[in-house]
């Protein structure tokens, strides 16, 4: 799988958000569309955004959609949207509170051997986006992220087996609470 640079996640995200980038031949209406669109497109120097979605087109991420004005919509194709949401997923955060609520947030799975890709690959999103683990297949946060567990289990479809826990106590909290700097 071929990774691309911050410019090119930018574009494919962006697309992903709903923004629409028209590419117009007309320098009147690029002008009028370049005024709708936002700040980070502007950032983007015209010539290297050609580039880049030419370099999408042929790689299959985005198809052209000409409207009657002559305006060329880009849009992602279902292999674009696959790529734009795994950047979403490669950016993902949890934010820390000011304050911790005194609530840990448990993420307990069953995964079947058939799905042990899925599995290492939960296991170490966990890991990356700051989860500690209780057990090999028990992982605990202090703050809230219910919303970005459920879109993990969405990208790697893995929702029946994966249960989310909120929990004010367990035993021996007390070392993951030093590990969290909740002290």
């Amino acid at each position: 799988m071929r990774i691309y640079s911050p410019t090119k996640q930018k574009i494919l995200l962006l697309l992903l958000a709903g923004v629409a980038l028209g590419l117009s031949r007309s320098p009147k209406n690029y002008f009028k569309i370049l005024e709708s669109i936002p700040k980070e497109w502007r950032e983007i120097e015209r010539k290297r955004l050609l580039s880049i979605v030419r370099e999408f087109y042929n790689d299959r991420l985005v198809d052209y959609k000409e409207n009657r004005d002559g305006e060329v919509e880009i849009i992602l194709t279902k292999e674009g949207k696959k790529k734009a949401i795994k950047y979403q997923l490669d950016e993902m955060q949890i934010k820390k509170q000011e304050k911790w609520d005194g609530k840990w947030r448990m993420v307990v799975f069953d995964i079947p051997e058939k799905k042990k890709k899925a599995r290492e690959a939960l296991r170490n999103k966990l890991k990356d986006i700051g989860f500690k683990e209780l057990q090999k297949s028990v992982f605990i946060h202090p703050y809230e992220c219910e919303d970005e567990i459920d879109f993990i289990l969405e990208v790697f479809e893995i929702r029946p087996y994966v249960r989310f826990v909120r929990v004010d106590m367990f035993t021996n909290d007390e070392q993951f609470k030093l590990k969290f700097g909740l002290y």
